[in-house]
């Protein structure tokens, strides 16, 4: 059993998400102890916001409420969504900081686009949705077409089909080293 007590993930969260690939991650790291905190554009989005398919999701705190360095993660879920967090610059600095502290940093289908945005692709390898291949190739990145794919920090997926490895993943990079377990 995975023990991620007192891991905070953030998780960001914009109009148009892909509905399982908010939902799934959120309720893997809960289950294994996780705090997970949803964190949106603005403070209206703690009204809720739409995903692709009609799940209603309420952010626990705008972005301006939230520093990077008081989590361990960042996950990325696809949809319409990323289109929207790339456009802002507070989304893309907090990002960054997530990235520069070498802390997991995980997007799946459209939510490398954040990444690319962000200037973080450059050198790693990393896969996307089909679709954003092309997008993922001219930010730097050396693109491939794998359910999952691990380089340094940063974690990326395809579809909503790859959640279950994308999830394994996720769990893997915030779980404690053997040797940090045996110290």
């Amino acid at each position: 059993m995975i023990n991620l007590s007192g891991k905070k993930v953030a998780v960001l969260l914009a109009t148009g998400f892909e509905d399982l690939e908010l939902t799934e991650p959120v309720k893997a790291l809960e289950t294994a102890g996780a705090s997970v905190t949803l964190v949106g554009m603005n403070r209206e989005d703690k009204r809720g916001v739409i995903g692709k398919h009609g799940t209603i999701a309420r952010a626990d705190a705008a972005i301006d409420d939230v520093k990077a360095e008081d989590f361990d993660a960042l996950v990325i879920p696809g949809g319409r969504g990323p289109a929207k967090l790339r456009e802002d610059q507070r989304i893309l600095d907090f990002t960054r900081e997530i990235d520069q502290a070498h802390k997991p940093l995980a997007a799946i289908c459209h939510g490398p686009q954040v990444l690319a945005s962000a200037d973080l692709l450059k050198g790693k390898t990393a896969t996307s949705y089909f679709t954003v291949s092309r997008e993922v190739k001219k930010a730097g990145a050396n693109y491939v077409s794998r359910p999952v794919v691990v380089d340094g920090n940063l974690i990326t997926s395809r579809m909503p089909r790859d959640i279950p490895v994308f999830i394994d993943a996720i769990l893997e990079a915030l779980q404690p080293s053997v040797d940090a377990r045996m110290a």
